[in-house]
Formats: C-alpha cells, structure tokens, sequence
C-alpha cells in the first residue's frame, strides 16, 4: 500500500504541481508526484502527510483530502501496489527541500504534464489528469477557489484561477458582475494591490464572503449532446 499526494498552486497565472525527481529505481530521473509505501504503524493519512513533508519540505496535514484509489496490477513494475491519492490545493507551498529517495522537488505546469511534454513515473500522470477534473467540478460547488488566492485578492487573480484551472477566458467584466452583484461572494476591504511595473491604477482588494461556504458563483459550459 502506497499514498500519492498531488499539491496544485498558482503561479504566475498558471496552474502548477507540485512534483520530485526520482533518485533511485524504478523510473529513476524521472519526475512524480510525491508519496511512497505506508509504514505498518501509519494511518493513511499519517503515511501521506509524512511523505510530502519528506520527499518536499512541504507541510498540509490540514489540507490533504482522498480523491482516488488506483490499483491496477501493472502500475508497479516492483509488485502489486495499491495507492491512496491525495489532493491538496495551496496559495503558497513556501520553501521547497526535497529529501528521502526524492532526488529534486520543483512546481512544473499542469500543462506540460497533460500535454506530455513532461513524462512521469508510474500512472501519475492519471493521477494528477483525475486531481485536475477534481477541482474543476469543485469550482463549481465548492469555494476551492479561494483556497489558491490569499485571505486578500484582486479580481483578476481569482478569475485567472478559474481561466487556468478551466482552460477558458473569461469576459473580465462578466466575471466581475457575477462575483460582485451578488452579495456575499467578495467583499471590499478598501484597500488596493500594489501597484504593476506598468503603473497605473492599483486593482481593488476583496475578501471572501460566506457564500463561497455553499458553492461557487460561476459554472462551466458543458457540452450539450445534439439531438439527432
């Protein structure tokens, strides 16, 4: 028995996860996202939160929540292994210092794992697609969406959360209409975000309202199937 524990966080506008650099076989070099064997005396939980914090320097124990189990028999090339996933979205992962059999730990883009262009160990890349679809459906009936901006933000940080974790633009003025308009969704603090290297108008700072306890204010547009 095995944990994996994907970490996603934003940077720079884009989605990233957090990954390690395998030091020792199998798939040694290649990158994964962190976890390993469950120790006898362990709880699941306790086995995840250990790993993190050993392969990444990366603390969560409040944060990690089971979103899967996978236990084809193929997945390990070493033996039948079953993995808990684990699923931890943070606005900042801090200090990173890989540890264990982890020979390098580093945030890369979804993207490049989705695409990829960035091949990983095992079934990871499975793992992170099904973590990503996760939090997809989340944003719209969660308020997970707070939970990768800090306790202030502006506006257009929050909606670049939902255009990356997504994959769409989104009208800026649409977005602010919906989050806005209604009450309890953000709430001005009367402050404004540093100002840009391009100067001008710093952009207003909210907070997050009680709404987001029961939902999420937008909703994807789901392909509807033709009537034939």
């Amino acid at each position: 028995m095995t944990v994996d524990v994907v970490i996603l966080t934003m940077r720079e506008g884009l989605l990233h996860v957090l990954l390690v650099c395998r030091g020792e076989a199998p798939f040694e070099g290649m990158w994964a996202i962190p976890g390993g064997f469950k120790r006898p005396t362990e709880t699941l939980d306790e086995a995840a939160r250990r790993e993190l914090a050993e392969e990444t320097g990366v603390e969560a124990a409040t944060l990690l929540t089971q979103f899967g189990a996978y236990g084809d028999p193929e997945r390990d090339p070493r033996m039948n292994v079953v993995t808990v996933a684990y699923l931890a979205v943070l606005r900042d992962v801090g200090m990173l210092a890989a540890g264990s059999d982890a020979a390098a730990a580093s945030l890369l883009p979804v993207s490049d794992v989705l695409s990829g262009k960035i091949e990983l160990a095992f079934d990871h890349k499975r793992i992170v697609r099904d973590a990503i679809e996760r939090v997809r459906v989340e944003l719209e009936v969660t308020g997970v969406a707070t939970a990768f901006v800090g306790t202030t933000f502006t506006l257009a940080e929050l909606r670049a959360v939902y255009e990356a974790v997504w994959g769409v633009q989104l009208d800026a003025a649409n977005f602010r209409r919906s989050v806005v308009a209604d009450d309890g969704w953000v709430i001005p603090t009367g402050r404004r975000a540093r100002p840009g290297p391009a100067g001008g108008r710093p952009a207003e700072l909210y907070r997050a309202g009680r709404a987001w306890s029961s939902g999420g204010p937008i909703h994807r547009l789901h392909e509807r199937t033709k009537t034939p």
